[in-house]
C-alpha cells in the first residue's frame, strides 16, 4: 500500500503523487484480502508511511491478526513515529539518505536512532547512488552500521534515472569499500522504476 505524502524532497525522487484514495483501516484490510495467496507480505510504503503513524497503529494490528506479515518501506528519518508502531512490523526496509545523493541536509542522528529501533526486527538498508554521491557519505553510513548493527545488509541502488554506465565505476568502488569494511552489500536496480511502476 502506497501512503500519500513525504517529509523529504530527494532530488532523485520518482514518487510525486498528486492524488489519493482514502480508506478506513477495516476497508483497507478487506481490499488487501482480495489479493490473498499472491504475496508474502503487505508492504506499507510512500512517500513516507510513518507520516500516517496513527493510521498505521490501527491497520497494522488488523493485517497481523489476519495472518499477514507487515513490511515497512521508510526513509528512516522518523524514529519517534517508528517507536509507536514497531511492535506490529515484521520487516523494515530502511533508506539511508546520503546527503550528496539527496541534495538534502544529513540525517545521520535520525538514521542512527532509527536503525537501533529497527534492529528489533528483520531489517535491511538501502542507499541510492547517483553521480553526485560522495565516498565520505558512504563511509559515514558504514560507521553507523558498524556501530549499531554490523550484520545488516546494505543494498546499493544505482539511480535508474541516470545512465548506469556513468555511475558503474562508483557503484563498483563503493561495493569494494563495503567488502573491505565487512559490510554485507548487494547492488540492486530500482526495479519499480525500470518496470514503470509508481
Amino acid at each position: 500500500m502506497r501512503l500519500f505524502g513525504c517529509n523529504l524532497d530527494c532530488k532523485f525522487c520518482d514518487t510525486k503523487l498528486n492524488g489519493f484514495k482514502q480508506y478506513q483501516p477495516q476497508e483497507l484490510l478487506q481490499e488487501i484480502k482480495t489479493f490473498r495467496d499472491k504475496y508474502h507480505s503487505v508492504t506499507f510504503t510512500g512517500g513516507e508511511p510513518l507520516l500516517q503513524k496513527d493510521f498505521l497503529k490501527e491497520v497494522l494490528p488488523l493485517t497481523r491478526r489476519a495472518g499477514f506479515a507487515n513490511y515497512l518501506e521508510t526513509n528512516g528519518t522518523l524514529p519517534e513515529a517508528l517507536k509507536e508502531i514497531i511492535e506490529y512490523v515484521d520487516i523494515v526496509a530502511m533508506d539511508l539518505k546520503l546527503p550528496s545523493s539527496t541534495g538534502l541536509k544529513p540525517f545521520w542522528d535520525a538514521h542512527r536512532e532509527f536503525l537501533k529501533i529497527s534492529s528489533e526486527k528483520e531489517v535491511f538498508l538501502k542507499a541510492v547512488i547517483c553521480q553526485s554521491t560522495q565516498e565520505q557519505d558512504l563511509r559515514q553510513a558504514i560507521s553507523i552500521i558498524k556501530e549499531i548493527n554490523p550484520a545488516v545488509v546494505l543494498v546499493l541502488q544505482p539511480d535508474s534515472s541516470q545512465d548506469y554506465r556513468l555511475i558503474k565505476e562508483k557503484i563498483d568502488t563503493f561495493s569494494e569499500i563495503c567488502t573491505e569494511e565487512n559490510i554485507v552489500t548487494c547492488i540492486l536496480p530500482q526495479v519499480h522504476k525500470l518496470a514503470g511502476v509508481k
